[in-house]
């Protein structure tokens, strides 16, 4: 059964803070509150680069690992090798859905962005489940930035994919878009 290990990140809400002054001229601010915190992440300023994230998925089916190996911008990926000299078995013999382990480093930018595509109802449910996971242990440290993590029809409003799934014709997806729009945590 998939699951996360090592989750980690560092406050550092103070650095975020000072490279944002800096960009108009300041030297340092003081320490954000959750508003503050919440429209930098929502306008995607530069700053929330410096927010980052580890983690690894262990038990993870290889062909899951594949679409977040995808994503290159922002991350960085360390999946274990299925290589026959590495592991002694015979990687032909592999099914797709072999379990791997799959540690990542983040930034805050690129969990906005991944969630945008994993979160979506045209991912795998298992892609779509691993991820959320990943948004869950976010969502424990910065709520705020977990606030922003949402499919791709929620962040734009409308959905965009060729054969969408009609989430975005529902009750359901007015509320979710309702609550994403908002200033609540």
């Amino acid at each position: 059964m998939t699951h996360i290990e090592n989750f980690k990140h560092e406050d550092n809400w103070q650095d975020v803070k000072d490279a944002t002054m800096n960009t108009i001229g300041k030297a340092t601010g003081k320490y954000p509150d959750s508003q503050w915190k919440l429209k930098l992440i929502r306008a995607e300023h530069s700053p929330i680069r410096k927010l980052k994230f580890s983690w690894r998925w262990v038990d993870l089916p290889y062909w899951v690992s594949v679409h977040f190996v995808r994503h290159k911008i922002g991350i960085e990926h360390f999946v274990k090798s299925q290589r026959s000299d590495r592991t002694g078995e015979d990687r032909t013999a592999k099914t797709q859905d072999a379990p791997v382990s799959h540690e990542c480093e983040c930034d805050g930018q690129t969990m906005i962005n991944i969630s945008r595509k994993r979160l979506c109802t045209c991912a795998s449910p298992e892609t779509r489940a691993a991820w959320q996971m990943v948004k869950d242990e976010v969502a424990k440290c910065e709520p705020e930035l977990a606030h922003c993590m949402v499919r791709e029809c929620v962040y734009r409003g409308f959905c965009p994919e060729m054969f969408g799934c009609g989430y975005d014709k529902t009750a359901a997806f007015q509320k979710e878009l309702e609550d994403y729009r908002s200033n609540n945590i």
